[in-house]
């Protein structure tokens, strides 16, 4: 009789959820070819195929659906048995997996996420950043990290720091011989530097003041989908900028950017790691959630 390793239920899954290859193999740290050898590997042995594949899709076959709605709640209780014994260890280990996004990410690496792995040798995190909102759950996250209004009302959720601000940014070269925007609405006769969003359409700008919200359609010549590149093209002096404070932070300091309409832009929601309820939640899971609270506790610097 055939026994099939959890690594090859897990990997049917990973793919079922991601509709992706590559995307599965990622979650679960291993090669593309190494999980489509799995895959191959486990076909043959069922002799049925699991999923239709192209160049460009991945779905279930009626086989694979079948397969993903009987063996997935089993597959959750086997993993819920090993979490409760996880919960009994004294050493936290194991993997904590983390969605968020690219700018809440940089924020957290280094207070939380380098400090917990430099305390715990033992656990490994794994972080991922999207723009889109997943259900974590669903997805097969430990933790999502979001602006507290993005939270899920069912999650628990522990905030990190202060309200955040956007900041509104150049270069002083591109200043240099420039009239300064006063108003959001000068920003239509200035360069500015656009970036898109995950779903394909163009971030608009919000501002706000006397609690009277203003959103600008900017123009510019360059656009960009990340806001680390965006941030290098202002330093260049290409245009200006809009960015989550904490990331331009040090160059307003050091005087590379200088700040603009400051008046306009108004206190963000903090971030919030998040969580489901856990019964038996792992040693890790649970001092990366204590550190984290300690983060909270900390006077602002």
């Amino acid at each position: 009789m055939i026994r099939h390793s959890l690594i090859e239920l897990d990997a049917v899954l990973a793919i079922a959820r991601r509709a992706s290859f590559r995307a599965a193999a990622l979650d679960l740290g291993m090669s593309t070819t190494a999980l489509s050898n799995t895959i191959a590997k486990l076909e043959r042995e069922l002799g049925v195929r699991l999923f239709n594949r192209t160049t460009r899709s991945v779905s279930l076959t009626d086989a694979g659906r079948n397969f993903v709605e009987r063996v997935g709640p089993a597959l959750q209780d086997i993993h819920g048995a090993m979490d409760a014994v996880r919960s009994q260890q004294d050493t936290p280990s194991g993997v904590l997996r983390i969605n968020t996004f690219a700018t809440a990410a940089r924020a957290i690496l280094s207070p939380l996420i380098l400090r917990f792995l430099q305390r715990y040798p033992q656990v490994q995190v794994d972080i991922v950043t999207e723009g889109r909102l997943v259900d974590i759950v669903a997805e097969g996250f430990d933790l999502g990290l979001r602006s507290a209004d993005l939270v899920p009302s069912d999650m628990i959720a522990v905030r990190l720091g202060p309200e955040r601000r956007f900041a509104v940014v150049a270069s002083p070269d591109y200043l240099k011989e420039r009239e300064r925007p006063r108003v959001p609405t000068d920003l239509l006769r200035h360069e500015c530097v656009r970036v898109r969003l995950p779903d394909g359409s163009l971030f608009r700008w919000k501002f706000e003041k006397d609690e009277k919200p203003v959103q600008i359609d900017v123009k510019g010549r360059l656009t960009l989908d990340e806001a680390s590149l965006a941030r290098m093209a202002v330093l260049e002096g290409t245009g200006i900028g809009f960015f989550m404070e904490e990331d331009v932070q040090q160059d307003l300091a050091a005087g590379r950017l200088v700040r603009l309409l400051e008046d306009w832009t108004p206190r963000q929601p903090p971030l919030c790691l998040y969580y489901p309820g856990r019964k038996n939640p792992s040693a890790a899971f649970r001092a990366l959630v204590e550190m984290a609270r300690g983060l909270a506790a900390e006077p602002a610097s």
